[in-house]
């Protein structure tokens, strides 16, 4: 079903689906990810893990200091890998840190969703968020990278969803045409229906 809800004052649009493989719920939302309480939020992270800009420096700042602390003792983290931190003064739990491909390298996009939802079974978590990774400055083109992601995501919970039943994944966009391309996008993805979907 799809439900048309605030969340955290974020505008979300909710999806909730079982069947073809598929057994999990999404939330698109509008919105700050640093503001989501959920068990994990996705860091689009640069290679040293040391912070910058955009959705890195925004997660960084919101965190606190002990962040970067313990980023530092990972020893960094190669494009489409992903490592685990606290998630410090945030209100989700954890933060899994993945760099993306500077450009458009698709399998090393889906690297990072897969290897992102990878530690969200390992650390058995129930509900992660992601950001919209190598958009803005490492230049994917958004709409091509929506498409990534959410055939990434289709992908892993198709080979994992047995395990994980309860998984809720949240896609946080940041304006309005990111929001609506990525609700757009989802329900061709998943071949959502209206029954599917509450508002």
């Amino acid at each position: 079903m799809i439900v048309s809800a605030t969340l955290n004052s974020a505008k979300a649009i909710i999806y909730t689906k079982a069947g073809n493989g598929i057994q999990a719920s999404f939330t698109v939302c509008l919105g700050d990810i640093t503001e989501l309480k959920v068990d994990a939020i996705v860091n689009a992270a640069n290679c040293r893990l040391s912070g910058g800009g955009g959705v890195d420096g925004a997660i960084h700042r919101a965190a606190g200091p002990g962040l970067l602390e313990e980023c530092k003792t990972l020893n960094g983290c190669a494009t489409g890998e992903a490592k685990i931190t606290k998630g410090y003064n945030l209100k989700a739990k954890y933060v899994i840190h993945t760099p993306g491909p500077q450009g458009e390298y698709p399998k090393l996009l889906e690297n990072s969703y897969m290897n992102s939802l990878n530690l969200v079974k390992q650390n058995h978590l129930e509900s992660v968020a992601f950001p919209c990774i190598s958009t803005g400055v490492y230049g994917y083109d958004f709409e091509r990278a929506t498409k990534v992601a959410l055939y990434s995501v289709r992908k892993w919970i198709q080979e994992n969803g047995e395990s994980t039943p309860n998984m809720h994944i949240y896609f946080c966009t940041h304006n309005r045409s990111d929001f609506d391309f990525y609700n757009d996008t989802i329900v061709k993805v998943f071949k959502f229906q209206s029954g599917d979907m509450k508002s």
